[in-house]
């Protein structure tokens, strides 16, 4: 293994663990009000696009199958925070959006978590460090988006 393949393997473990910890972190915190983490995973995508979405295309922003996702969804549905309706361009389709009490509940777990991912980001980097974060995430996210 060339020592370039090494290191991207050793940043890739690298970053996975730093993810691993921080999930449970924040899994700890009571900011979570009847919603787990990949609940509210969903809650956040939906309220991150501009229009309704389509199982497939909400599959794109969270970590779960697509048969897991789907019952997520179907409970989120069962309770009031996500609202399915008929694909206008294809009859046949369904799109998913948030509820208001969808969107609400968003927004209050969202501000409280929020709160905790500045705190545990602020404690270990720099704001250089975080603006590179930031600038690495959305680069290997738009190239693997563009594979």
């Amino acid at each position: 293994m060339s020592n370039r393949s090494r290191l991207a393997n050793e940043a890739w473990e690298s970053l996975l663990t730093a993810h691993a910890t921080l999930v449970k972190r924040f899994a700890a915190d009571d900011v979570w009000r009847g919603v787990s983490m990949r609940e509210y995973d969903v809650l956040y995508a939906l309220a991150k696009c501009r229009e309704p979405l389509r199982l497939a295309e909400l599959n794109d922003y969270v970590v779960l199958s697509q048969p897991a996702l789907s019952r997520l969804v179907d409970r989120l549905v069962e309770r009031g925070l996500v609202d399915r309706t008929r694909d206008p361009r294809d009859g046949r389709g369904v799109r998913l959006s948030l509820t208001d009490a969808g969107r609400d509940e968003q927004r209050w777990v969202g501000g409280r978590h929020a709160v905790s991912v500045a705190r545990a980001l602020t404690a270990e980097l720099t704001d250089d460090e975080l603006r590179t974060l930031k600038e690495i995430g959305a680069k290997l996210a738009a190239r693997t988006r563009n594979d």
